[in-house]
This record gives C-alpha cells, sequence and structure tokens, in this order.
C-alpha cells in the first residue's frame, strides 16, 4: 500500500524523535523535510511539549510521511508467552487499556521468575540494529515509549507497512538514528542529555556525523542527497540530529515503497522492522 499518486513532485517527510514523557525540557522533536526522491530538504524544527501535539499532527491531513524513532512492536516471543492477541493491532489495543503503573507492573511481573539471559526478549530487528529490548523500562525507557507511542499510532488510525493497513495519506515508519550512526562514525559517543557528559569530543562527533550524512557517504548509502544547517549538529542531547536521521531513513524507505518500503523478505508482522537500509534483505 501507497500514496494515492504515483507521480509526485515533492512530499513532506518528518522525523521523529520521541520521548515517553514530554516536557519543556525534553519535549518531542520533529524534523521538517521535503523529499522528492533525489533530494532531503531540511525545512525547521518542530517541539511538542505534550502529547497533544503529537496527536495533532498524526490527525493532520496528508499526503506525508514520517520516521518515528521508538520500537512500534514487542517481540513474538513476550507476546505469546505473555498471552495478548497474536496480532499488532489486537496486543496494542490489550495495552492501551493499561494505564502506564500496569503496564509497567506486567513486565515485571513477566519477568520475575525467568532465568537470566531470558528476561528481556528482542525483536528480530533489534538484534541486527543493536538496540535494546522493548521491553526496558529503565535507563533509556524504550518499553515506555512503546507503551505511549505504539497506541497512538493504532488510534490515529495512520498507515503502518506490515503492521496495520491505515490512511494511505499517512504513513509513518519506525526508524532508529543508531543505525545510521554506527554505520557513519562507529561507535563514537556523540551525545547526551547529562551537562557534565556533554564534552567537546562529542560535539566533534556530532559535527561529523552530520558532515558525513549530508556528504558523499550519505549520499552512497541511502542513494540521495541531503541539506540540512551546521546547526543542527548544536544540540548536546542530538535530539534535533537523530529527528533529521529519522527522517532521511523515512525518505529512503518512500524511495523503496514498492518494496515493502524496504522491509527485510521476512518481516515479522507481529514484532516489526526498522527502516533503514542496513536493515534490508533483498527481494
Amino acid at each position: 500500500m501507497s500514496f494515492g499518486c504515483t507521480v509526485f513532485d515533492s512530499i513532506d517527510v518528518y522525523g521523529i524523535d520521541f520521548t515517553s514523557a514530554p516536557s519543556r525540557r525534553k519535549p518531542i522533536t520533529c524534523a521538517h523535510t521535503i523529499f522528492d526522491g533525489k533530494t532531503l530538504r531540511f525545512q525547521a524544527l518542530k517541539h511538542w511539549h505534550n502529547f497533544a501535539g503529537f496527536e495533532n499532527f498524526l490527525a493532520s491531513g496528508g499526503p506525508w510521511l514520517a520516521g518515528m524513532d521508538f520500537p512500534f512492536g514487542q517481540a513474538r516471543r513476550l507476546v505469546e508467552n505473555i498471552g495478548w492477541p497474536r496480532d499488532w493491532a489486537g496486543y496494542v489495543g490489550a495495552v492501551s487499556t493499561l494505564d502506564r503503573k500496569a503496564f509497567r507492573a506486567e513486565l515485571e511481573s513477566y519477568k520475575k521468575d525467568r532465568e537470566a539471559g531470558d528476561k528481556h526478549h528482542k525483536r528480530g530487528c533489534d538484534v541486527i540494529s543493536r538496540s535494546q529490548s522493548p521491553q526496558t523500562l529503565y535507563g533509556t525507557p524504550v518499553g515506555l515509549m512503546f507503551y505511549e507511542g505504539a497506541p497512538r499510532l493504532l488510534r490515529a488510525g495512520v498507515h503502518l507497512p506490515h503492521h496495520q493497513d491505515g490512511d494511505p495519506q499517512r504513513v509513518v515508519l519506525e526508524a532508529y538514528p543508531g543505525v545510521a550512526v554506527r554505520h557513519l562514525i562507529g561507535d563514537k559517543p556523540y551525545k547526551s542529555d547529562t551537562r557534565k557528559k556533554q564534552t567537546e569530543d562529542k560535539a566533534a562527533a556530532r559535527a561529523r556525523l552530520l558532515e558525513l550524512l549530508c556528504g558523499n557517504k550519505g549520499t552512497e548509502v541511502y542513494s540521495f542527497q541531503i541539506f540540512a544547517p551546521d546547526s543542527l549538529a548544536d544540540d548536546p542531547g542530538a535530539d534535533e540530529l537523530d529527528a533529521l536521521i529519522c527522517a532521511v531513513q523515512a525518505a529512503w524507505g518512500w524511495n523503496n515503497r514498492r518494496n515493502g518500503y524496504g522491509a527485510p523478505v521476512a518481516v515479522d508482522r507481529l514484532e516489526g522492522w526498522i527502516c533503514d537500509p542496513v536493515m534490508h534483505v533483498p527481494n
């Protein structure tokens, strides 16, 4: 499924760096870009200090495409063991009936008596991307990001390739900047929300990351040119830079929309996938 039009001049592509607890200090950050299939150009930043702004965006009329940095699904092993419905809409709908405390308690109860190494399950795409288990509740609480994000996508009726056949004018893809970052600069630390850890080395790594992304290396990886201001590397927490990368990953998916948006051949519709050429297994 894709947009109703087959010929286009350009399309709005949004990259969204998500948080499970948006606030003025740590908002949901959105990078608005324009993509014509060959070039992606940064337009503006949006910051949503609460979920209302995010929900209003999801409800906005298309056509548009968005890449969002949070896990859309859970591992099949968890879904089956915990007894949730065995389809994405079913188990995300079940999660949406729980308040935050109850969701946390259910995941904690599940892992309580399990052996070490069998408490937090990863999706297939998490293993490849080296991302955390979407059950994680502490540190970077991607489990809570799933809890706050996935049910909102379900309710909004957006189109989620391989998950939900929604409005084809509003397409959302799961993004993960870490995949792109490691491909471009390796494992160099490039961000921190803690002031005392915001070093010059991290600032240099962000600048280098943006330089590579907008240079020949980025074009080689994603097969289109990327134009964005150097100022996007200034944010020590890299929310703005990560949002841009989410837009880049979504744009790559758009260029591969006739091939499942670039999803692996054996994508698990229960778990989902991450949109990036590194994750792609050609058909």
